[in-house]
């Protein structure tokens, strides 16, 4: 893929300001983005990283009103993304932390699939986070801007136990045993239907890809200590957070 002159623009000012480890203003890097070259962008981002799914943002219609928008949007997910029981704060720019569900597939999903066929290439539904890390500062971003930067995506965990099918009610966030983000479940819309949209944006989905939908919830500051995500039927997932990498005492 060859991106146009401003398109390798946005690409190398994204990519230095991340290596710098600083944010950029919102409006910084003209001349501006269509969606089309964002997503170009985003593309070229991602690089030889592993794909190992993607991901939604703005699922609700009130969020894409505010950004003029009539669609969700779409990221990627790579394997140095997926974590597994704790997440060092001091690896990101300015970490948020929304609280979500996800999907793994156990077939593929093809761009012309029905939402009864997205449902069975689901192998498990489970309960997930998305640690959001926005190059733009304050979180301050045209849609173009917010698309370049992959969505914002910074890191991802998912729950142990499969959620039975079909699931309600809310996903509740905590943090040190204090309430930060709560939202229904219903709010993120018709889960195997988002399936198909997105398979038909990203010219299908496979076996094995991780799908995250958005979230019912606002993001928030991720701070240390302990994370916890309640979720349907008592599901949890838990994982500790920590402002530094901690040393080996070996």
């Amino acid at each position: 893929m060859t991106l146009s002159t401003h398109e390798q623009h946005w690409l190398e000012a994204i990519q230095r300001a991340r290596a710098e480890r600083r944010t950029l203003p919102s409006g910084s890097l003209p001349p501006p983005l269509d969606l089309t070259g964002a997503y170009r962008v985003q593309a070229a981002l991602r690089g030889d990283r592993q794909l190992i799914g993607y991901k939604l943002g703005l699922v609700s219609p009130s969020k894409q009103a505010q950004m003029g928008l009539t669609a969700p949007i779409t990221g990627w997910l790579s394997a140095d993304m997926l974590h597994q029981s704790s997440v060092v704060l001091n690896h990101f720019l300015q970490p948020r932390i929304e609280p979500e569900v996800a999907a793994v597939l156990q077939a593929d999903i093809p761009p012309d699939a029905t939402p009864g066929r997205a449902l069975l290439a689901v192998g498990a539904w489970l309960l997930a986070v998305e640690i959001l890390d926005s190059i733009w500062e304050g979180y301050h971003f045209t849609a173009p801007e917010v698309v370049a930067d992959n969505a914002s995506g910074g890191a991802i965990l998912l729950g142990e136990r499969a959620l039975d099918w079909p699931f309600d009610g809310e996903l509740r966030l905590t943090i040190n045993g204090q309430d930060v983000a709560a939202g229904p479940i219903a709010a993120l819309g018709d889960l195997p239907a988002q399936l198909c949209w997105l398979a038909q944006q990203v010219g299908g989905l496979h076996t094995g890809q991780v799908i995250m939908f958005g979230s019912p919830a606002p993001a928030v500051p991720l701070h240390p200590g302990t994370v916890a995500l309640l979720g349907p039927a008592s599901a949890t997932l838990v994982f500790a957070v920590t402002q530094h990498e901690e040393k080996s005492n070996g």
